[in-house]
């Protein structure tokens, strides 16, 4: 038990009242011993809780399943736990319950944008994969609670085999996103299995994970683990980081060890009321994540999805917290703030406006000070007029990797071979009322 805190000692013996407790280290062990009653917790936090908040507790946990690993919940302060970043991500909460009018069970569309078998398809090149129903631990303020009750499903082979045959036979997508649940719930064999079918298949070229397991149990970062991903790179890791205070040692080590084995790290962050939404500690957290080789990457606006309501912070708080991070640190600390857009629209960008204006050969920018300047622009520029004939073309796009891609959205205003001069909203109430005149 060397190198563990007093606080997860005791919560160890509580669980085990004896030798087992020297099973710490082993992520399936913590598994075994996931927290998911009010009375377990209240007995390993040393908490008596309030008879009426004991009841809302459980009544939150009838809709909304609770699981805590015991390591998440030794990080639990529990002479402050209602004002503990930690607790408030971990601990069911009433308020989840209210379900607002703007509320959506799957907010982000993505089993409408469902082709195959846990496949959501909804940029060009890119899937993301769904792999699991399981996550070690239950956050509350996840955008996929309508899947977290499903606590038993673990897809078979012949269930990925669906979403993998998908990826096989649609050549546009060169980027897979494992994502579930947690992807490395799956035992090594499987995830091996897992990676090494979809890096077999000619065109993929990029597979990445998205896992809160360094966060919440990071034991489970083995050697052996690492072994695996390094197998078939390039693989990415996006984990899922919100407070400083879990950047812990244990937390640290398993950040090295990916690292280590070559896997590029990133962290995407979620925007929550009473626990990140203060311009000092997302700079604290950004900058400990660069110092242990992780990217920040987003910083999530929280999603729409059902007893979130307590969780979302208006978005000036986001660009409040944008502000405070531009300038003021090394670029690489500095998230992407986005929207990921109701009705699956994907991720949007809402980032501080540094441009204050512009006419026809000058351009006026604010810095970080507030200082105002002048960018001039070329007084002659003569684009280069594109045929999509890439053969004859003088800028050396002659790469035998160039995919062609038809243009889609704003990308079809701006290019020269398509004549599309706007995008009008289906159901547009002008073009409507032309129609219904007679007009064109």
């Amino acid at each position: 038990m060397d190198s563990i805190s007093q606080r997860q000692r005791d919560v160890a013996l509580r669980l085990d009242d004896g030798p087992a407790s020297t099973h710490w280290m082993d992520w399936k062990w913590h598994i075994r011993n996931s927290i998911k009653t009010v009375e377990e917790a209240e007995r390993l936090l040393g908490i008596t809780f309030p008879e009426k908040k004991r009841e809302l507790y459980k009544q939150t946990i009838d809709k909304f399943p609770m699981a805590i690993t015991p390591y998440y919940l030794s990080l639990i302060d529990p002479e402050d736990y209602e004002n503990d970043p930690i607790f408030t991500q971990a601990f069911p909460d009433a308020r989840e319950l209210h379900i607002g009018k703007h509320d959506m069970v799957d907010p982000l569309h993505e089993d409408k944008d469902s082709p195959a078998q846990g496949i959501t398809h909804r940029y060009p090149d890119r899937v993301l994969f769904h792999v699991s129903n399981l996550c070690s631990m239950y956050c509350r303020h996840c955008t996929r609670k309508r899947k977290v009750g499903d606590r038993d499903f673990i897809p078979t082979k012949q269930d990925l085999q669906q979403g993998i045959e998908y990826i096989r036979k649609t050549p546009s997508v060169r980027d897979v996103l494992l994502s579930g649940g947690d992807p490395l719930m799956l035992p090594d064999e499987r995830l091996d299995w897992l990676l090494g079918e979809i890096r077999a298949i000619p065109h993929m070229e990029i597979i990445r994970i998205g896992s809160r397991m360094p966060v919440v149990l990071p034991y489970r970062i083995t050697d052996d683990l690492v072994n695996v991903i390094r197998k078939h790179h390039p693989v990415w890791l996006n984990t899922h980081f919100n407070h400083p205070r879990e950047l812990t040692q244990s937390s640290r080590r398993a950040l090295a060890k990916l690292a280590d084995g070559g896997v590029p790290l990133g962290n995407q962050s979620v925007l929550l009321a009473d626990v990140n939404d203060c311009p000092r500690l997302m700079k604290s957290l950004t900058q400990k994540l660069i110092a242990n080789r992780v990217r920040p990457y987003y910083l999530y606006q929280c999603d729409l999805s059902e007893g979130l309501s307590h969780f979302r912070t208006p978005v000036g708080k986001g660009i409040e917290i944008i502000e405070s991070l531009i300038g003021h640190t090394t670029g690489m600390a500095v998230p992407t703030y986005v929207i990921d857009a109701p009705g699956g629209g994907g991720k949007i960008p809402v980032m501080p406006n540094y441009l204050i204006s512009w006419c026809v050969n000058k351009v006026v920018l604010r810095n970080y000070e507030g200082v105002i300047t002048t960018y001039k622009e070329p007084d002659r520029y003569e684009p280069t007029y594109c045929d999509r004939n890439c053969s004859d073309c003088r800028l050396l796009l002659k790469e035998d990797d160039a995919g062609e891609d038809r243009a889609i959205g704003i990308e079809k205003l701006l290019c020269d071979w398509d004549m599309t001069t706007s995008l009008t909203p289906r159901g547009n109430e002008r073009l409507t009322r032309r129609a219904e005149n007679g007009g064109a």
